[in-house]
């Protein structure tokens, strides 16, 4: 769907990092306490990248420094070739983020959403658009139901359309798929390949293996605020499969990501 914006003063720049997403030597603090200590990695268009963690691991910090709603003690991160230090307009300009728990009113309707987003983000977003917005979600009957109405995964769907009607280069998704039934999981699983597809690079933390397995081409895992294995989910596994840990953490016999994971991390939970 073409959908015509607005001309924007926040125009992508040469991305001198050669990657949409880029996070150099990043570390944040809350106090005495580092959360994230000399985390790099970078995502390109066109690939999905997961970070994975327990519970206090990182994933949240790094996130809200990359959204900007926190302020790293240290390192560099940029998006789309700007820095978020020197062009922070610039840098939000090209996200969208779609977070875990929606918070749209649910009082307006589907359409009323639409529309109130599309001059948020200064979109033209006509009717036959936003009908076209809503006939690829599988939402084409939803424009006059309130939001508070729908299910689950019919205002994930809608979550991530609004992330990403301004066609933004980098797409952050917080555990996407959290409390979804397998259906509206694999529907959502699709939409986000489908925008890998139109060369998106999209960022997403999710605790479910088997999600990472699926959708993503490489991962990072991290724990105690620093990356302890990153790699495309096959590679990690064939690496860590002989590993003591490893060994003694499978259930099944096979090696999985999950048997990896917990290998890696341990098997303590974390609060």
């Amino acid at each position: 769907m073409e959908i015509a914006t607005k001309e924007s003063k926040y125009t992508v720049s040469e991305n001198r990092v050669g990657a949409v997403l880029s996070v150099q030597n990043l570390k944040v603090t809350y106090g005495n306490f580092t959360a994230v200590q000399d985390v790099s990695f970078s995502v390109h268009g066109g690939e999905i990248f997961g970070l994975l963690g327990p519970n206090g691991a990182g994933k949240t910090s790094t996130l809200s420094a990359i959204e900007g709603l926190l302020k790293a003690a240290q390192g560099n991160i940029f998006i789309a070739g700007f820095d978020t230090k020197e062009k922070p307009l610039h840098a939000k300009a090209n996200i969208g983020v779609q977070l875990q728990a929606t918070s749209f009113q649910p009082e307006l309707t589907v359409d009323e959403i639409l529309q109130l987003y599309a001059g948020v983000y200064g979109v033209s977003l006509s009717k036959e658009n936003r009908a076209r917005l809503l006939y690829d979600i599988k939402l084409e009957n939803a424009a006059a139901k309130r939001f508070g109405q729908l299910s689950g995964g019919q205002q994930q769907r809608v979550s991530l359309a609004i992330a990403t009607m301004h066609q933004p280069q980098l797409v952050l998704l917080d555990e996407p798929t959290s409390g979804l039934d397998p259906q509206s999981r694999r529907q959502l699983w699709q939409r986000i390949e489908e925008m890998r597809n139109r060369n998106h690079a999209i960022l997403l933390t999710t605790h479910s293996m088997e999600e990472a397995e699926a959708v993503c081409d490489r991962i990072a895992i991290i724990d105690h605020g620093r990356i302890i294995a990153i790699d495309a989910p096959g590679v990690i596994i064939e690496k860590h499969r002989n590993d003591p840990e490893v060994i003694s953490a499978s259930r099944k016999g096979k090696i999985t990501l999950e048997d990896v994971f917990i290998g890696l991390t341990g098997t303590a939970i974390r609060s």
